[in-house]
């Protein structure tokens, strides 16, 4: 019914139009009662799952939503019920932001792809705390934190320990971005320098609580293989729980849709199928190659179970879905964790 159906109507709409529709109708539909155990008896698995376990952490399910989707933890209990072993909010901000100017957000129907400049558009960590504070489920969440926009990259530090501290007793786990392409000179932050500077900064504010979180550090796609491994040393270095591979690509190679059309939607991320075989490569090479000792967070271009398990065999311990959530519907969730279960 999704493709058939809802997709093609939500697809009349610009991609932060139908996104903001979706969001206020789940809102509004999962107050009827009823609704959330009907809509976990069509979509959540029906089998049980052996957990996975990451830090202290265990997942019910190995399929999370990746952040960007519900980035100001508006509807995290509701998507829950779609069978997400976890969810993770984000990016969050210390302040609130407008981030980039519309239109922001674009679809290549043919690649089955998104671009997007949203530039960590967040009402701020302050809203996002008051939100998951009423959290009704039990559902695994992830916070994704960054820096403002107007934030040297000197002073980066204190917005990300800004943010750890607010969403410390919140959240289950952090994840430190760095890699997303639509705030400037924020891949800046990748280098290993500045990198080290971040990591250390947050891990002592981490292990300064009893009971310290996992922390992830989410990479782009567009790093070489030597700041790859420059990358790796320094997760081990800072004993990160591991990387999260991949966020969203500058890159343009291999794509279906007319290049001088592509070039008019201007700067972006890329995110969705042609995504897959690059960030799988990745995580195949830390795994495979380096024999990384860290957990791996696998995310990019899944759109069906066979996606998924591919990421799982090259080395990922859990999957995250976004655009192919969107092009596929809330049906993937289903099959991606049968699968896993038969696997």
């Amino acid at each position: 019914m999704y493709k058939l159906l809802i997709k093609p109507l939500l697809f009349l709409f610009s991609p932060e139009q139908a996104h903001h529709f979706v969001f206020s109708m789940l809102k509004m539909v999962f107050k009827i009662p009823g609704i959330s155990t009907l809509v976990k008896s069509l979509y959540a698995t029906d089998s049980k799952q052996k957990p996975v376990l990451l830090g202290n952490l265990q997942f019910n399910s190995p399929v999370g939503l990746a952040a960007g989707f519900d980035k100001d933890a508006y509807c995290f209990d509701e998507l829950a019920a779609f069978g997400f072993g976890f969810i993770e909010i984000g990016t969050v901000t210390p302040r609130p932001q407008p981030g980039n100017p519309k239109p922001r957000l674009f679809r290549l129907p043919v690649d089955e792809a998104l671009i997007n400049r949203m530039g960590f558009n967040n009402e701020g960590v302050d809203a996002v705390v008051k939100r998951l504070k009423s959290r009704r489920t039990d559902v695994i969440i992830g916070g994704n934190i960054g820096k403002n926009k107007d934030t040297s990259n000197e002073d980066a530090l204190k917005d990300y320990l800004i943010c750890f501290e607010k969403l410390f007793d919140v959240v289950d786990y952090f994840v430190i971005n760095v890699s997303s392409p639509n705030t400037p000179g924020l891949r800046a932050l990748q280098e290993k320098e500045p990198l080290t500077k971040l990591l250390n900064g947050i891990q002592k504010k981490n292990n300064s609580y009893s009971n310290p979180k996992p922390v992830f550090l989410k990479i782009a796609p567009d790093l070489t293989f030597e700041q790859i491994d420059e990358v790796a040393v320094l997760v081990e270095e800072t004993k990160l729980n591991g990387l999260i591979v991949s966020n969203t690509t500058i890159s343009r190679k291999n794509l279906k849709t007319n290049a001088e059309a592509v070039e008019k939607l201007g700067a972006g991320g890329l995110s969705g199928k042609p995504l897959r075989s690059h960030s799988t490569e990745i995580i195949r090479y830390l795994s495979q190659t380096k024999k990384v000792k860290f957990d791996i967070i696998g995310v990019g271009g899944i759109h069906s179970a066979a996606d998924a398990i591919e990421k799982m065999e090259a080395g990922a311990k859990l999957v995250q879905l976004y655009t192919g959530f969107i092009y596929e519907g809330p049906g993937l969730v289903k099959k991606v964790n049968r699968a896993l279960i038969h696997k």
